[in-house]
C-alpha cells in the first residue's frame, strides 16, 4: 500500500504582540491530508481479550548524517511513549529490539524476527532530507501477514531537524493511529498550560515579600517547557480555549485580580475582558464548550464572591448564583447547559451544579471540604474534584450516571487542581508528594502516575483541547 502523502506545516515563529508574551513557540497544526488514508485492516491481537503487542523501533535514517540519524531515534522513542500512553497496545519492550537488525528501506523489515519477539504487528518508519526540506514515512505492518495495515508520508518545510519540531512529528504519527487503529481521540498533541515560580523572582510589596508566578506551556508528557507570560506580579489558573489557540488566566498585574486573554501563539495582544477595579476584581475563568463564552468568580456585589457568565470579549454580562456564601470556580458541562461550582453557602466547601439560567442549583458532594471541580468531556458525565483527606487532599471523581464518587489519588501529599485531559482517559493536578508542589498526570483508573514538572512549584494545570 502506497502511504498517503500529507504537508506538515511548522509556521515561523511569531513576534512578541504584549509586554506580557515571551517568546513564542509556533503553534503545533495537524499536518493537512491531500487524500483520505487507506486502511487495509486493523491490527489485532493474537490473544483474544488482550491488546495488539506492538513494537515501534528507531526510524530509519535514509540520509546519513548527523541531525537525521539523531531524529530517527527521536521518532521511534517518542512514539513509542505516546502509544504506549493510551494503553491501546501492548507495547514490545525496546531494550529486545537489539536482536532484530534495523533495515535499509521500509521494503526490507525482517518480519520474522519480529514474530519471534512476540508482535503483532510493527510500526517502522524513515526520515531523510530533501530538496525541500524532510520527508517521514510510516507503515504499520501486521506481522504475520506482511500486510500493510496503514501508511502515512508527511513532508515539511524544515532547515534544520531540531528536537522539537521532530517531536511534532512522532506525536501527529501517535494520534493518526490511534484514531485510524483504535477509533481513539489521541492526546499527543496536546498541551498543558499551568503556572510556575522556577524563575525565583520576588517582589518587596508594602505587605511582604511574596513570589512571582507566570503562565507556563508544555507538551502533555512535559517536554519543551516554555514561559509565556513576564509579568512581575502573580499570573494563576490558565485555561486553553477549546480551540486551542487562547488562554484565559487571572493575574494581580494591575494591582488586583483580573481576567486575561492570551494569545500564546501570536496574532493579538493581551486582552482584558473583565476591566475590573479593585471593588469589582474577577479570577478563575472557566471556558464554555463553544468557546463563545466565559464563567468566573466576582466580587463585584459588594465584596461578595459569585458567579457570573459573560462573553469573550467581556460583553452579556450574566449573573449566575446570588447567596451570601461564598461561590467560587466554576466549571461548564460539555453540553454547555449545566455549570459546576464549589460554595461555603451550607458552611464548608462543597460541589454544587446549576443551570446556566441561574436555575436547578443542586448539591453533588457531601463530604467535610471540596473544592476545583473539572467536568470531563463527551461522553463522560464525571466530575473530578480535591476532597479533604486528614492533613491534605485526594482527587475524587462523582459519576453522574451511578451518583457515586471513587477516589483517582492516593492520600501521599497534598493533591489538589483536577484537569482532565481532552479524551477524559487523563487527569492532570498538582502533588506536594514529591517535595514542593508539582504536575502530575494519572490515568482514570488510578493508574500510571507520571510527574511532569521538576523545576520550582508548579501549580493550576489545564489540559489543551
Amino acid at each position: 500500500m502506497r502511504p498517503t502523502r500529507l504537508t506538515f506545516a511548522i509556521p515561523l515563529v511569531c513576534a512578541a504582540v504584549a509586554v506580557a508574551v515571551a517568546a513564542q513557540q509556533p503553534a503545533p497544526e495537524a499536518p493537512a491530508p491531500q487524500q483520505q488514508s487507506e486502511i487495509r485492516m486493523v491490527i489485532s491481537s493474537g490473544s483474544p481479550g488482550l491488546p495488539p503487542k506492538l513494537a515501534v523501533p528507531a526510524f530509519i535514517p535514509l540520509t546519513n548524517d548527523p541531525e537525521t540519524v539523531a531524529a530517527a531515534k527521536i521518532l521511534g522513542d517518542v512514539l513509542w511513549d505516546d502509544i504506549e500512553f493510551e494503553r491501546e497496545f501492548y507495547m514490545i519492550p525496546k531494550d529486545t529490539y537489539r536482536s532484530v537488525p534495523q533495515p535499509a528501506s521500509l521494503n526490507q523489515v525482517a518480519l520474522d524476527r519480529w514474530r519471534e519477539l512476540g508482535a503483532d504487528g510493527v510500526l517502522v518508519g524513515s526520515v531523510q532530507r530533501t530538496a525541500a526540506g524532510v520527508t517521514v514515512q510510516f507503515r504499520l505492518l501486521n506481522v504475520t501477514s506482511g500486510a500493510s495495515a496503514m501508511g502515512k508520508e508527511y513532508n515539511g518545510a524544515l532547515r534544520t531537524l531540531q528536537p522539537g519540531e521532530v517531536r511534532l512529528y512522532a506525536h501527529t504519527i501517535a494520534d493518526d493511529v490511534h484514531r485510524e487503529q483504535r477509533a481513539l481521540q489521541g492526546i499527543a498533541r496536546t498541551k498543558l498550560a499551568f503556572t510556575s515560580d522556577r524563575d525565583g523572582e520576588r517582589i518587596r510589596g508594602p505587605v511582604a515579600e511574596r513570589g512571582i508566578s507566570n503562565l507556563y506551556i508544555a507538551d502533555y508528557d512535559g517536554a519543551r517547557q516554555q514561559r509565556v507570560t513576564i509579568s512581575r506580579s502573580l499570573d494563576i489558573s490558565p485555561m486553553w480555549s477549546p480551540d486551542g489557540k487562547t488562554i484565559a488566566f487571572s493575574s494581580w498585574r494591575s494591582g488586583y485580580q483580573d481576567i486575561y486573554l492570551l494569545f500564546p501563539y501570536g496574532g493579538s495582544p493581551l486582552q482584558n475582558p473583565t476591566r475590573g477595579t479593585p471593588e469589582k476584581q474577577s479570577w478563575l475563568p472557566a471556558w464554555s464548550p463553544d468557546g463563545t463564552k466565559l464563567a468566573f468568580t466576582t466580587s463585584r456585589d459588594g465584596g461578595n464572591h459569585e458567579i457570573y457568565v459573560m462573553n469573550r470579549d467581556g460583553s452579556g454580562l450574566q449573573r449566575l448564583t446570588n447567596h451570601p456564601g461564598i461561590d467560587s470556580t466554576p466549571t461548564w458541562s460539555p453540553t454547555g447547559k449545566q455549570i459546576a461550582f464549589t460554595s461555603e453557602r451550607l458552611g464548608n466547601p462543597q460541589i454544587y451544579i446549576v443551570n446556566v439560567d441561574g436555575t436547578g442549583i443542586q448539591r453533588i458532594t457531601y463530604e467535610s471540604h471540596c473544592d476545583r471541580p473539572t467536568w470531563s468531556p463527551a461522553p463522560l458525565n464525571e466530575i473530578a474534584y480535591s476532597s479533604r483527606s486528614g492533613a491534605g487532599n485526594i482527587i475524587k471523581i462523582f459519576d453522574f450516571a451511578t451518583k457515586s464518587t471513587r477516589p483517582l489519588t492516593d492520600a501521599i501529599g497534598n493533591n489538589e487542581s483536577p484537569a482532565f485531559s481532552p479524551n477524559g482517559r487523563h487527569v492532570a493536578f498538582v502533588s506536594s508528594r514529591a517535595g514542593r508542589e508539582q504536575i502530575f498526570t494519572i490515568h482514570r483508573d488510578g493508574s500510571g502516575l507520571r510527574q511532569i514538572t521538576h523545576t520550582g512549584t508548579n501549580r493550576y494545570p489545564n489540559w489543551s483541547r
